[in-house]
């Protein structure tokens, strides 16, 4: 219990602030709702519990060892990052098929070059990964508690997107909305790429 605390504190930490995943999240959650915002929420969950648990297996190793991946995975983050935030910024029409949420399978591989999600998990798997267990067993632990902690915190974010529809109906807010959020993840693409 006594490693398990501290895993399930970061793990909610990490889960329920700010970041790439939640900036979406919101977005996705006010231009679509929270039930067509579903796939991506279980893309980000699942996905990044993933990625987890294959730090934990022994991938954090590959990447402390090889910097030059963890260069490519930021850069190729900061792009993705860009990407969305150009995306953002398209019209978007309630209730027609002009602009879709992102989908499971997207979701999923961006936890790949998200920089927030590896800060994560290799911080999980070199600081809080239970000891005294073996590997394949700790990292199946860790694997349960982002998933149990990831998938509610995220649904907030969601959901919080969800409630600002209302009010994104009248003229301009929704665009005004979708540009502030793209312009988040600009600055963040930015600070990527200039560190």
């Amino acid at each position: 219990m006594n490693d398990l605390l501290p895993l399930l504190s970061y793990s909610l930490l990490m889960s329920a602030t700010p970041g790439p995943n939640n900036i979406l999240l919101t977005t996705s959650g006010a231009n679509f709702g929270y039930r067509r915002s579903l796939p991506h929420l279980l893309g980000v969950s699942l996905g990044g519990g993933v990625q987890t648990w294959l730090t934990c297996m022994g991938l954090g190793t590959l990447l402390a060892d090889h910097p030059a991946i963890h260069d490519a995975l930021r850069i190729a983050g900061a792009l993705f990052l860009l990407w969305m935030a150009w995306k953002l910024t398209t019209p978007v029409v309630f209730g027609t098929e002009l602009a879709k949420p992102v989908g499971f399978v997207e979701a999923a591989a961006f936890q790949f070059v998200n920089p927030k999600t590896w800060l994560k998990s290799v911080t999980v798997a070199t600081v809080f990964m239970p000891t005294g267990m073996p590997t394949g067993v700790a990292a199946l632990l860790v694997l349960a508690i982002t998933l149990a902690t990831n998938f509610p915190c995220i649904s907030l974010w969601t959901l919080f997107g969800a409630g600002l529809r209302r009010v994104l109906t009248r003229p301009g807010w929704r665009e005004a909305f979708n540009a502030i959020m793209a312009g988040s993840l600009a600055v963040l693409a930015v600070l990527l790429l200039t560190r």
